[in-house]
């Protein structure tokens, strides 16, 4: 009776975690706008997908914001597979701000770092958006402000006051990834925000343009350990942070 029980409570428990992730994708298609993305995406991603051998159905995903660039990276792969590879990259559609992080309310800054998206919203005020933890325990550390703001989003429409906007078209595209990742099991969609693509060339550049700000400067040079770590390797790595703010990876 003992090994009857056991395996009855096991099978209770992927049924559990089986019930668990196809309610939320049930949920979200609960909303007009998430149906409507679906009719008009769900086909041409899959087509899409089907390229680089990888099933909606098994997808996780990571995405890259680069400021300078005005562009966001979406990374994909397999739940099965070590390694990411870029499926689709975004234009953002407005932009505010500077290069730099966000460090208080009313700024007008994109945050810069490493974050995780929090957040489904299907009915936005910017038609679909997708919640970024800012501010992370790095922004806390690193600010003096009393109030660093908050609710920054990916979001559609063409406009922006410290968010990622990428149309309505796209953030349709978007929000689908994002569904399909979470109802497969990925808890944690990591998306790094960076001043721009950190390789050594736009390195030097921003060295030149930014000598004055020695601070901003080696903010930056944290940013890029993680940055290089990604290209060689194409994964993720687990990302925490010491004392100081500053990200420490392994």
């Amino acid at each position: 009776m003992k090994n009857v029980s056991v395996i009855i409570f096991i099978i209770m428990g992927l049924l559990n975690f089986a019930n668990s992730q196809t309610t939320f994708k049930a949920n979200q298609l609960k909303f007009e706008r998430v149906k409507t993305a679906y009719k008009e995406k769900e086909n041409s991603i899959k087509k899409h997908l089907k390229t680089y051998g990888i099933g909606l159905d098994k997808i996780e995903i990571l995405l890259i914001a680069y400021k300078k660039e005005r562009k966001l990276q979406v990374w994909a792969k397999e739940k099965k597979n070590e390694t990411f590879e870029k499926i689709q990259t975004y234009n953002f559609s407005s932009f505010s701000g500077e290069l730099g992080p966000k460090r208080k309310q009313g700024d007008y800054q994109i945050p810069e770092g490493f974050y995780l998206i929090e957040r489904f919203n299907p009915l936005s005020n910017y038609y679909l958006s997708l919640g970024i933890n800012y501010p992370n325990e790095s922004d806390k550390m690193k600010s003096k402000a009393k109030d660093l703001g908050g609710d920054v989003f990916i979001h559609g429409d063409n406009v922006t006051i410290g968010c990622i906007p990428i149309t309505d078209d796209k953030i349709k595209e978007l929000y689908i990834y994002a569904i399909e990742a979470r109802n497969n099991g990925q808890k944690k969609i990591n998306i790094a925000i960076l001043p721009s693509e950190l390789d050594n060339q736009n390195f030097r550049k921003l060295q030149k343009e930014f000598s004055s700000n020695k601070a901003l400067l080696l903010f930056w040079e944290n940013l890029k350990e993680v940055y290089n770590y990604f290209q060689i390797k194409k994964q993720y790595p687990k990302i925490s942070v010491d004392e100081n703010g500053n990200y420490i990876f392994k």
